[in-house]
């Protein structure tokens, strides 16, 4: 019944909506760059996926054969980073161009706090907030997206086909995502049931035999997705087309088919996971975290080879990321980490400090490969500094689009095409009032750091020269007084109110800048 229902529902016939008047800048009708065909553009974001999980950035045990493929036919970077330290405010970078201290969206906050009409779903972006698939809707591309939104549930201001895409599948809300059996998906604003018995997303087991069997159900919601995006490209390869692809992997909870777990080393698992840590229990916990990794490997596998068979993968940019750093520890369980992972046991950081959760390297710092056949060399490892918030006039410069004006990232597309790095480069910023409240600023190779600044003891500046120490292991603030100022000045210029995620910092009153 279901596979009649879907197979019924998958018509990409979609209006396009009207973009409503805003405040801001005006969106720019495309231009043409060059003579070339207009560029397509893929976006593959996966889900807390760590610095060091894949093969091409250091993983010794998770196969990952397809991404590091995407990475020998393109560029590598070593130093770019998530736009937040978590989901929902890292996707409102990446879709809005604007770093956290201008973001609308800054945390985690479910859309029922605030609005109690919506059941599930995210804080939403607002009616006037811009987003990058907006600007290629408007130029006549087919958009697209399949996998976890985030920015408003549907009704909201943010639901995505106010927000810039003809066609959205997959999970609206966070909260339901933690299940991969979850009860439905949404195919744009139709609300679909694909599992009548729907598996939960958490679950504790303390004693007795954990059994992989018991936490599977009828459909496992990211087959659907990708699914649904080979089908998008089938359906719009004439076309030009922005596909984005914010795959659930491997954000916990850990139950992928057993036959995926199978896999992966039996002799790994020496302990049962029951759930302590949050999440679903699991008897193979670090095999079925390998298994998610290799999913969205396959996943992205799938994508390459529709853009091949469909004779558009040398006018395709192709871009991999993750929206922030792997799963964080818990104290309840010391073996693992929230929700089984095993982050010591795959090297998940490579020596980074911290998790998400944290503006510390491990939590934002994430991998990011971007291919287009020609243009950006092949095999090149790049190291010069981004982050989420260059997406917007990235896109924008390779697309041939006038990009808004008030955009806070920077133009990479003369780095990725084989430019050198830039001597300077704006300050990065990031402002997260979750997590006891953090402040990062990367000022060249130094980066400023300040905890807990919504606790009763904010902590202090913290100042690393990254360059020589990545690991963030010795703190420079009481030699490098002259870069905790220009930090202090720059969270002074950048960081706007937000009624909805507000974070005092302290002691940041003008300040002499050298």
């Amino acid at each position: 019944m279901f596979a009649r229902r879907l197979i019924f529902r998958c018509c990409f016939a979609v209006g396009i909506l009207t973009l409503p008047l805003v405040s801001r800048p005006a969106l720019a009708q495309a231009e043409p760059a060059t003579a070339r065909p207009p560029l397509n553009v893929v976006f593959i974001l996966a889900d807390d996926l760590g610095w060091g999980e894949l093969g091409c950035y250091g993983q010794k045990k998770i196969p990952t054969p397809n991404i590091d493929a995407l990475a020998a036919a393109g560029t590598r970077f070593t130093q770019f980073y998530s736009g937040a330290p978590v989901c929902a405010p890292s996707r409102c970078v990446l879709m809005t161009g604007k770093h956290l201290g201008h973001a609308e969206i800054r945390g985690n906050l479910p859309a029922k706090a605030r609005m109690p009409e919506f059941p599930e779903g995210q804080y939403p972006i607002s009616e006037g907030a811009v987003t990058i698939a907006q600007l290629f809707q408007r130029a006549g591309y087919a958009t697209g997206a399949m996998g976890k939104w985030g920015l408003g549930p549907v009704g909201s201001t943010g639901e995505p086909n106010r927000k810039g895409f003809d066609l959205f599948f997959g999970y609206n809300c966070q909260s339901v995502a933690h299940s991969y059996y979850p009860p439905h998906v949404w195919r744009n604003r139709e609300k679909i049931t694909i599992n009548e018995k729907p598996i939960p997303g958490h679950a504790k087991q303390p004693d007795g035999e954990v059994r992989m069997e018991d936490w599977i159900g009828e459909t496992y919601a990211p087959k659907l997705m990708i699914a649904e995006a080979v089908k998008f490209l089938d359906a719009n390869h004439e076309r030009p087309f922005f596909l984005y692809l914010p795959f659930i992997e491997p954000h916990v909870a850990m139950h992928p088919p057993v036959e995926d777990v199978a896999k992966f080393p039996a002799e790994w698992d020496e302990r049962v996971y029951r759930g302590d840590n949050g999440y679903l229990p699991h008897p193979r916990p670090r095999a079925a975290y390998a298994a998610m990794i290799a999913s969205v490997d396959n996943y992205v596998g799938q994508v390459l080879a529709a853009l091949e068979r469909h004779g558009v993968a040398d006018r395709t940019l192709v871009i991999f990321s993750s929206d922030n750093g792997t799963t964080l520890p818990r104290p309840q369980d010391p073996n693992f980490h929230v929700g089984g992972a095993d982050a010591r046991f795959f090297n998940s950081t490579a020596g980074l400090r911290g998790y998400k959760g944290s503006v510390y390297e491990g939590g934002i710092r994430v991998p990011m490969i971007a291919r287009l056949p020609g243009r950006i060399p092949a095999g090149r490892v790049c190291e010069a500094p981004g982050y989420f918030a260059d997406w917007f006039p990235t896109l924008c410069a390779a697309a041939g689009f006038d990009a808004p004006a008030d955009l806070d990232g920077e133009n990479l597309w003369p780095v990725l095409t084989g430019g050198d790095t830039p001597k300077t480069r704006r300050p990065m910023v990031w402002v997260f009032p979750e997590s006891g409240g953090q402040v990062a600023v990367r000022l060249g190779n130094y980066k400023v750091v300040r905890q807990g600044l919504k606790t009763r003891r904010p902590g202090a500046w913290e100042v690393y020269d990254l360059a020589a120490d990545p690991g963030e292991s010795k703190d420079l603030a009481a030699e490098r007084s002259d870069i905790i100022d220009q930090a202090r000045e720059v969270l002074r210029r950048e960081v706007s109110d937000n009624e909805i995620f507000p974070l005092p910092i302290p002691d940041l009153a003008a300040t002499p800048v050298p």
